[in-house]
C-alpha cells in the first residue's frame, strides 16, 4: 500500500529534500504552497522544487506521485479540504518564517505563519483523521540563551527572539495534541542545518555564494559580523532523513537532531575561500552591523536521544557541506556566466 505524505514548505530547502526522499521510498506526496493572491512574493525567494519535480498541473505521468496544492495554512476550512482530498497518513509542517530578523520585523506575521499554522493543522487533523501522523519542525532558536550546553530534549526553552517563541508555542501545540487527544504528534528539534538550497540569507550560504562570485570577479569583499559565532551546522539532507525517522518511530515523541559539533563562523570563510584558492584575508570585511548578540552557552545539539532510538546519525561532515556548497554555487555561476544574455547583476539565489 503506497503511503501519502503533505509537505507544507515544499518549495523551502528542507521541503525539496524531504519531497526526494519520500518519493524515493515509493510515497505519493502532497506538496503545499501558499495561493499567490495571499502575499508578496520575497525578492530572496528561491524555488527549491529540484528539477525533476518541476511541472504543472495536470502532472506529467512520470511524476503521478508529486502534486502542488495552493492552501492558505490560516483558513482551517481549508487545511481540513486538503485533508479530506488527500487523504495522508503523514503530515510534516515545514512552512514557517524562518528568519530571526525577519520576524522582529514582522512579529504577528511570523507568530501566525509559525504557530497558528501548526494549531490549524493539528485541529484539522483531530477532527478529519486522528491516524494521521504529525511532525512539527522546530529549531534550536527555541533553547534561546541556554542554561546548559550541549542541549537534548529535556533542556528548557528560552527564546529570544519572535521566531524562537512562535516555535516554541508550536513545540507545546503538538505535545498538547499528543497529550489531549492522542494524536501521533511529534517535534523535531532541528539544529542549524545547511545546503546548496539554502537562502542567502543566511550566513553558510552568503558565504559560499559571495566567494563564488568573488572567484569570478563578480564581487569584490564579503561582507560579516561576528566570524567567532559558533554553531551546530549540519547537512539538511540528513535531517529530513531524521523527520522521516520520527514519524516511522513506534511512539511519538520529540527529538534534538543535530551533530554534536560546533564550527565557527570563519571556519565555513576559509573551507569555501581554501577550496578556491583564494586568501580570506584579502576579502573579508567585518561589519558591526551583521552582527547578533551571542548566547552564554553555545547552542550544541545533544542527539543521543535520535541516535539511540531512531538510529539516526548526520552522514555529511562539517568539511564535506561546505565543500558541496562551493561547488553548486561556482557551478551556478558559471553556468549563468555562459548564457549568451547574462549579466553580473542576475546573480541571486
Amino acid at each position: 500500500m503506497t503511503s501519502t505524505a503533505i509537505i507544507t514548505g515544499i518549495k523551502g530547502q528542507d521541503g525539496s529534500y524531504l519531497a526526494e526522499l519520500l518519493l524515493s521510498k515509493g510515497y505519493q506526496v502532497h506538496g503545499v504552497v501558499r495561493p499567490s493572491h495571499t502575499y508578496q512574493r520575497p525578492t530572496h525567494t528561491q524555488n527549491n522544487i529540484p528539477s525533476t519535480l518541476q511541472q504543472t498541473i495536470p502532472l506529467p505521468v512520470e511524476h503521478h506521485r508529486f502534486s502542488i496544492h495552493e492552501v492558505d495554512l490560516l483558513e482551517q476550512t481549508s487545511v481540513r479540504q486538503l485533508l479530506l482530498d488527500t487523504q495522508p497518513s503523514e503530515y510534516y509542517h515545514l512552512a514557517a518564517m524562518s528568519c530571526v530578523p525577519r520576524s522582529w520585523d514582522d512579529p504577528v506575521g511570523c507568530a501566525e505563519t509559525n504557530a497558528i499554522a501548526t494549531l490549524h493543522a493539528l485541529e484539522a487533523i483531530r477532527t478529519v483523521d486522528p491516524t494521521i501522523r504529525f511532525l512539527q519542525a522546530g529549531s534550536a532558536e527555541m533553547f534561546g540563551k541556554p542554561i546548559a550546553s550541549p542541549q537534548c530534549e529535556l533542556t528548557p526553552f528560552r527564546p529570544r527572539n519572535p521566531y524562537a517563541s512562535s516555535k516554541v508555542m508550536s513545540h507545546h501545540l503538538a505535545c498538547n495534541y499528543r497529550e489531549q487527544y492522542r494524536l501521533f504528534a511529534c517535534n523535531a528539534i532541528l539544529f542549524n542545518h545547511e545546503s546548496p538550497r539554502r537562502p542567502n540569507e543566511f550566513v553558510s550560504r552568503k558565504i559560499t555564494q559571495a566567494v563564488a562570485r568573488i572567484k569570478f570577479n563578480l564581487q569584490n569583499e564579503l561582507r560579516l559580523g561576528n566570524v567567532e559565532a559558533m554553531r551546530d551546522w549540519g547537512y539538511a539532507g540528513d535531517y529530513v532523513e531524521a523527520m522521516w525517522r520520527i514519524l516511522q518511530h513506534d511512539k511519538a515523541d520529540d527529538f534534538v537532531i543535530g551533530t554534536g559539533q560546533f564550527h565557527k563562523v570563519s571556519d565555513i570563510v576559509n573551507l569555501a575561500f581554501n577550496f578556491v584558492g583564494l586568501d580570506p584575508a584579502k576579502y573579508v570585511v567585518i561589519d558591526p552591523a551583521f552582527s547578533r548578540p551571542e548566547h552564554g552557552c553555545q547552542l550544541v545539539a545533544d542527539s543521543s536521544k535520535a541516535r539511540k532510538q531512531l538510529d539516526w546519525r548526520p552522514q555529511v561532515t562539517f568539511p564535506e557541506l561546505i565543500t558541496m556548497m562551493i561547488k553548486s554555487d561556482l557551478a551556478l555561476i558559471e553556468q549563468q556566466l555562459n548564457q549568451p544574455d547574462s549579466t553580473a547583476d542576475r546573480f541571486v539565489a
